[in-house]
């Protein structure tokens, strides 16, 4: 069964973490996927069903399909190790981009925790977003009914699940979302605590320009990786390997609107619309830390 655990505070970061998810995807800039199976229903419970099954499912919007190209999530879960027995946590989900993937891949033999905001929230914008995510996972049980729910918003709510209880801990472009607010520390320490002994975190993000002191509170969505990987080791995490699967050699990351300024939230609306399309998402680092076995 779904459920949350307890009940927290408001955490301002989140607004930015929605406004990175944003955005439309347009047509010109989608992959021609090949048509989608047409019901997942008999294939999620079966065991040994492939990835590329639920990548290619009906239940992904076009939209989502489309940034495959982009955010390689096939090869960005075979780099951090996710196999279908795993038990995954994914940091702050927001709309559910990777829920779709990961919920009905570890639905039969695996676990998928998705660690969001207090449904309980004073601000309605939270809790409407909250109640957006459930009314997804309400809308499709034959992929979803197995996701559990649970709050990390720091600083009163840091237990995500019981310390020590998960293979993997998730996040994909929320780094700079904590450094806004000053609790990466605190986030990073909570995944730790989650991780069993051995387990792997596996981090995504905008990837800044090496050459520039990096601004703490990262207000251009952009995180220098040698910042990153001190801060993660900082935790007490080993840093593994690095993976080049999401970088854009074209991102330039001297925009005005910072890392929105490409798409899909393109913030400046039609002004150099075709350039930024042109470009594409995002250049990003692809991490992988363990939590020390001993």
């Amino acid at each position: 069964m779904k459920k949350f655990i307890g009940p927290g505070a408001l955490l301002a970061a989140c607004l930015l973490l929605q406004a990175c998810e944003s955005g439309d995807t347009t047509a010109e800039h989608m992959e021609v996927l090949g048509p989608p199976p047409e019901d997942l229903s008999e294939l999620a419970p079966a065991a040994g069903v492939g990835i590329e099954v639920f990548l290619e499912g009906e239940h992904r919007s076009a939209e989502n399909r489309a940034r495959d190209l982009y955010r390689h999530p096939k090869e960005t879960l075979a780099f951090f190790g996710v196999e279908p027995d795993s038990s995954v946590i994914e940091i702050w989900p927001s709309g559910g981009w990777y829920t779709e993937i990961l919920a009905p891949y570890l639905r039969e033999n695996g676990r998928y925790i998705a660690a969001g905001f207090d449904p309980e929230s004073e601000m309605e914008f939270i809790r409407n977003g909250v109640a957006a995510y459930q009314a997804k996972l309400d809308a499709n049980p034959e992929l979803y009914d197995k996701v559990e729910m649970t709050i990390l918003m720091p600083p009163s709510q840091l237990e995500m699940v019981p310390a020590g209880s998960v293979d993997f801990v998730l996040t994909f472009r929320s780094v700079h979302n904590w450094m806004q607010r000053d609790i990466q520390g605190a986030v990073l320490a909570s995944a730790y605590a989650a991780l069993k002994p051995g387990g792997v975190l596996g981090v995504v993000e905008h990837r800044g320009n090496p050459d520039t002191t990096q601004d703490p509170t990262a207000s251009t969505g952009y995180v220098n990786q040698d910042y990153v990987i001190a801060m993660v080791q900082e935790a007490g995490f080993v840093f593994e390997e690095i993976s080049e699967i999401n970088a854009n050699p074209a991102d330039t990351k001297d925009y005005s609107e910072g890392v929105w300024t490409l798409p899909p939230t393109l913030r400046l609306g039609d002004q150099d619309r075709d350039k930024y399309l042109a470009i594409g998402e995002s250049d990003r680092f692809t991490l992988r830390f363990v939590k020390p076995a001993n």
